[in-house]
């Protein structure tokens, strides 16, 4: 018989614990008839169903190990309780089941203490996208999610709309001359990049760190995969904005998406592993492992989540010193807010550590931008702490399509139509990422009026994203 590996065992429902190392050593030892597949097809029942197995299987022993192994495991899981804790929705028209769903289960979590999901929200892994969730001093790998501290980043120029349109070319060139896209590309030898950033302590403490060190060197400054972009657009003020010290007008703007890439990937992989280990939760709420904020593995990924974030604003530093300085440009204001991410806040009077996965900060006067797509207009917006919402609003249109779906229902030729049809000039990007693939930005922003309060409009003249429409590595 052909050897059965880990991977084989994991395809057919096993999991990454002790039952699958015995498992294994059961296959290595297998002296009986069946073939690969045979034995497969068996081993599925029995993990599935052990107590059905009959004493006369040669696989019963196998059963009564695991059933054995599953009881002392179950001891060790940490029970949900039987109803979830309330939490707000908002645009719940149009929030599919799977969110919902998920957001439900985090809300039996014994350390939940209040939850929220924005109208953009659509199933993930673990917390929904767009789902906000408050716990009592413990931090959740998957709450965060695996791109820590993505963010939007807009840069606002002293440059009029019609310099844009004059000079369409030399911008052109420039977003390709100073931008870096595709999962796991970087930049390499002189064209590497120095940042205070990579100076930072922990690369020296953490050995998981040490070892990214090279790696998050080599990608600072690049915007990776996914619905990352960077793109030249118009903003346009209906009216003065004090705080901000901008008059009524349009000007000529860069906004920016993207997070920690690789180096947030592989932490958000290696403590989620971690936490699964250390907090034992049922089935369906395994993708929410959380560690202990006190204990020595909540303090590590605490301080590498936090170094994440500063990495991910440093990779939009040097994309917008970059590009100002390119152009020769006078920026006259800086907006930049981000999301996959966990805060320490105050919430009905304790310390609560605030999950904002696909989420915006909206504490009161709290910048942020939200993009539609890239036909689509962004939003400028100022925060008005909503407690309801746990002082947060969407982070985007958020999908309506997965990138399966999108690939298979979308045409090359609507997506062309579509950027005509707006005067948008693309460059990069794979179908998974046409603006039919997401929801309705005006609709998302109506159902979080109560939440900010619109600045500005901004809206895309020219975009790019990786050329394969590559997710993140």
């Amino acid at each position: 018989m052909k050897k059965i590996t880990g991977k084989d065992l994991l395809r057919i429902g096993f999991e990454e614990n002790i039952i699958l190392g015995k498992t294994l050593d059961f296959c290595e030892n297998y002296q009986g008839s069946l073939n690969k597949g045979e034995v497969l097809n068996t081993l599925k029942n029995v993990i599935s169903q052990p107590e059905k197995t009959f004493e006369t299987s040669e696989f019963y022993p196998l059963a009564q190990q695991i059933i054995t192994l599953q009881n002392e495991m179950d001891n060790d899981t940490i029970p949900l309780e039987t109803n979830p804790r309330p939490y707000a929705v908002f645009g719940s028209d149009h929030i599919e089941e799977g969110a919902r769903k998920q957001m439900e289960t985090a809300m039996k979590l014994p350390v939940s203490v209040a939850g929220a999901l924005m109208p953009d929200a659509h199933q993930g892994y673990g917390l929904p996208i767009g789902g906000v969730l408050a716990t009592r001093n413990a931090i959740i790998p998957y709450g965060v999610g695996v791109d820590i501290g993505c963010r939007m980043a807009l840069s606002i120029y002293d440059m009029e709309e019609s310099f844009f349109e004059e000079n369409q070319s030399k911008f052109k060139r420039e977003l390709i001359a100073q931008s870096n896209f595709g999962a796991g590309n970087g930049f390499r030898g002189q064209y590497k990049f120095d940042h205070e950033v990579l100076e930072n302590k922990l690369f020296n403490e953490n050995p998981l760190l040490q070892n990214l060190k090279d790696k998050a060197w080599t990608q600072l400054g690049s915007s990776g995969g996914g619905n990352h972009f960077v793109e030249f657009g118009i903003i346009e003020f209906a009216e003065r904005d004090e705080m901000l010290n901008i008059e009524k007008g349009k000007y000529v703007a860069l906004l920016t998406h993207s997070g920690s890439r690789g180096f947030g990937a592989t932490i958000a992989g290696h403590y989620t592993q971690l936490a699964k280990k250390v907090c034992k939760l049922p089935q369906e709420a395994k993708n929410l492992a959380y560690f202990d904020l006190n204990s020595t593995e909540g303090q590590e990924y605490w301080l590498a989540m936090n170094l994440a974030g500063d990495y991910a604003s440093a990779c939009h530093e040097v994309i917008h010193h970059k590009m100002q300085k390119a152009l020769g440009v006078e920026v006259l204001a800086k907006v930049e807010n981000h999301h996959n991410f966990a805060w320490k806040e105050q919430w009905n009077g304790e310390e609560v550590i605030v999950h904002r996965k696909g989420a915006t900060p909206a504490s009161k006067d709290v910048m942020g931008i939200i993009p539609g797509s890239m036909t689509a207009p962004g939003f400028l917006v100022r925060g008005k702490g909503e407690p309801e919402a746990i002082q947060s609003a969407s982070h985007g249109a958020g999908r309506q399509m997965s990138r399966t779906q999108a690939k298979k229902e979308i045409s090359k030729s609507d997506f062309k139509a579509i950027l005509k049809d707006h005067n948008v000039t693309l460059i990069g990007a794979g179908l998974d990422e046409a603006p039919m693939a997401y929801k309705d930005i005006h609709q998302v922003m109506e159902a979080q009026k109560s939440l900010i309060d619109v600045v500005a409009t901004f809206t895309p003249k020219m975009v790019r994203m990786a050329d394969d429409g590559s997710r993140e590595d």
